[in-house]
């Protein structure tokens, strides 16, 4: 295959661009100062997110990172211990801030394809010690990025909630890419956030805005992220100017998620049938494409390397595994000539 003009880029959903309808709607935003609550703007995207979530209330993050930190931050004391999974985003992923912001002790506790189970998390509240800290949360992800971008159920999801009451303890969701989830499964996002304290979604990601997030739970607890928030830097001014995009992207971007599984599910079944090509197929695909390059013999940022030449941008997630993710800039025709540029860099660089 011959080196395209265009880059078809597979790292992530983070590279969509705004609509115009977004940039319309940043243009004309009407904006006041969001530290006093005065940002009309901000506060009709946070009134839109807390409905659509199923909360009481909802506010606007800088970033998913941020919602995760001010979140497990507003729930805890320095000294409690939360159970998150060990290739969950919020430990993996977040340079260490459970640790060194929140002064949290993480209890990790390996799922399946991402996903806990009750019996998980009883098995590891039984081993621990009897001076163990103070169990406080329960963290989990859906889609899960690490695990492919597995969608959790609406059960499973339940089934943590049942647990946490079992122990006493809080559930937050890193929900950065729930709506593909609710998706994937055809269910109302809100058959997820009524099980858990505290969710995050991603307005940057699938959705195509170009900053932000949403944090959402009850008043009492939104008002104390909004304090941790402060604490960490996130109060800013104007903020109506991103949550014009916002609104964009929670009333107009949802529903074409399908667009995004569907070039996935398209890109994942042309990569299976590339030989010695270790193809990930989780229980819940979404608009996450994982592959194993070992029984090749190539490591994966060379994989990558190689792949870029033919035209298309992959991400190494580790020393051999590579990501794929489908977005809004993706067409089918972008997805076969991606399926021919990794069949040619396998069999360029087959060991």
């Amino acid at each position: 295959m011959e080196h395209s003009e265009k880059l078809i880029d597979l790292r992530s959903d983070t590279v969509t661009l705004p609509t115009q309808e977004m940039w319309d709607a940043m243009y004309r935003a009407e904006v006041g100062d969001d530290c006093k609550g005065e940002d009309p703007t901000m506060n009709r995207l946070q009134a839109l997110a807390a409905e659509m979530l199923g909360k009481e209330a909802a506010l606007w993050v800088c970033s998913g990172t941020m919602g995760n930190l001010v979140c497990l931050k507003a729930q805890t004391q320095p000294g409690d211990q939360i159970i998150l999974e060990p290739y969950s985003h919020a430990y993996y992923g977040e340079e260490g801030h459970i640790v060194t912001i929140s002064g949290l002790l993480p209890r990790c506790v390996k799922g399946h394809h991402g996903v806990l189970t009750p019996a998980d998390i009883r098995a590891a509240i039984s081993s621990a010690p009897a001076s163990y800290s103070t169990l406080r949360l329960i963290c989990i992800e859906n889609t899960h990025n690490r695990a492919g971008g597995n969608a959790w159920t609406v059960a499973e999801t339940q089934a943590i909630r049942e647990v946490a009451d079992e122990l006493g303890v809080g559930v937050h969701l890193d929900g950065a890419r729930l709506f593909n989830a609710a998706v994937a499964l055809e269910v109302d996002v809100r058959e997820f956030t009524r099980y858990v304290d505290t969710v995050t979604i991603c307005l940057s990601k699938g959705l195509s805005a170009p900053m932000g997030s949403i944090v959402a739970g009850s008043e009492e607890l939104v008002a104390r992220v909004r304090q941790v928030r402060r604490m960490v830097g996130g109060c800013m001014r104007q903020t109506g100017i991103a949550g014009a995009a916002g609104i964009v992207a929670l009333t107009k971007m949802v529903g074409r998620l399908a667009e995004d599984h569907a070039n996935a599910s398209r890109l994942r079944e042309g990569l299976l049938t590339v030989e010695r090509l270790g193809v990930e197929t989780p229980p819940i695909p979404t608009n996450l494409v994982f592959f194993d390059a070992a029984e090749l013999g190539v490591m994966a940022k060379e994989f990558v390397e190689h792949l870029r030449t033919r035209g298309v941008l992959g991400v190494p997630f580790s020393a051999t595994r590579v990501r794929l993710t489908t977005h809004r800039h993706v067409t089918p025709q972008d997805v076969e000539l991606a399926i021919e540029a990794v069949a040619a860099t396998a069999h360029e660089l087959r060991a």
